[in-house]
């Protein structure tokens, strides 16, 4: 592991094995780019990160893997959107996709095969209660896992539905296209989310899979998964990209998925989250209790 200058932004290298991973521990706990060291010298990027940024800086950029806590998705309440109810009171405001993804995380321990972050704690009106959140990344040579923490260090349950946004460089070869792209999913409920936070139902395919450039792909929500995992892969099934929950449920609801991407991009959004959006009005959060703890650990590999 080394530290690295990017654009005035010092971020932190890992290589293992034939992979390379970029992050920023301390800026949003980002991973920012998973790249392959092909054998002819080539490179292939798993996760998608621009070539340059904004003045911005790294946040709000359409790349990497940013953390979605404590609510992944939009929150309404009574049709006011990013608000949400807290059970001690008046309706807060709620970013879209929480807060962690712009804030500043404190190195717990960093090595070779990965680093341990703890959020610095600002949003207090909007997450009023007393915790601790860590994210732990681990790099292997053809994977990687992503594990999200929340601690309750208070008397009241705390309430929380957080997930992982990874950006995947698709296509990965210039000469194919969303087309030849393919995403394998079972779930037991599909819906593809509307402006206002209205959600339609859809019927799923028959044979699981889902080809990347169908328009209708973009914003919907597989509920209810059958399997905690998902794929992308080349139609012939080549070339697979798997995000899966590791130590979750194997069948329910506890995993739900949602795909995203904007036209002409040059990545494919397959997220993993631990309920729908809207978590708080719709009930599917997830509550840890006084003195307890919850984990939601996503693997990522190429199988």
């Amino acid at each position: 592991m080394e530290k690295i200058s990017y654009q005035n932004q010092e971020i932190r290298r890992w290589d293992v094995g034939p992979s390379t991973f970029l992050a920023s521990p301390e800026k949003g706990a980002l991973l920012m780019n998973w790249h392959l060291n092909m054998a002819d010298g080539s490179v292939r990027d798993v996760i998608h990160w621009p070539e340059t940024i904004g003045e911005s800086g790294i946040r709000n950029v359409h790349g990497g893997i940013p953390i979605l806590f404590p609510f992944a998705g939009r929150c309404f309440h009574d049709g006011k959107e990013d608000k949400w109810s807290p059970s001690s009171g008046d309706p807060v405001s709620m970013p879209m996709h929480g807060f962690a993804k712009d804030a500043d995380f404190h190195v717990r321990s960093i090595d070779q095969s990965g680093f341990e972050v703890e959020l610095i704690q600002k949003e207090k009106q909007s997450y009023p209660y007393d915790y601790t959140f860590t994210v732990i990344y681990h790099f292997l040579e053809l994977s990687l896992q992503i594990s999200l923490i929340l601690e309750n260090e208070g008397r009241t349950p705390i309430p929380w539905s957080a997930g992982l946004h990874p950006y995947f460089q698709v296509p990965w070869r210039k000469h194919l296209t969303l087309r030849e792209h393919t995403l394998k999913i079972r779930a037991n409920s599909v819906y593809q989310y509307q402006n206002g936070g209205n959600l339609i139902k859809r019927a799923s395919s028959k044979d699981d899979c889902y080809r990347l450039d169908a328009p209708d792909l973009v914003n919907n929500i597989f509920n209810q998964t059958t399997e905690p995992s998902a794929e992308i892969c080349l139609g012939n099934g080549e070339e697979t990209i798997r995000i899966s929950e590791v130590g979750g449920a194997k069948t329910g609801s506890r995993l739900t998925f949602v795909t995203w991407t904007k036209p002409e991009s040059p990545y494919f959004c397959v997220e993993p989250w631990m309920s729908p959006p809207n978590s708080p009005a719709n009930g599917t959060t997830r509550l840890v209790g006084p003195a307890a703890r919850d984990e939601f650990t996503v693997e990522i590999e190429l199988a």
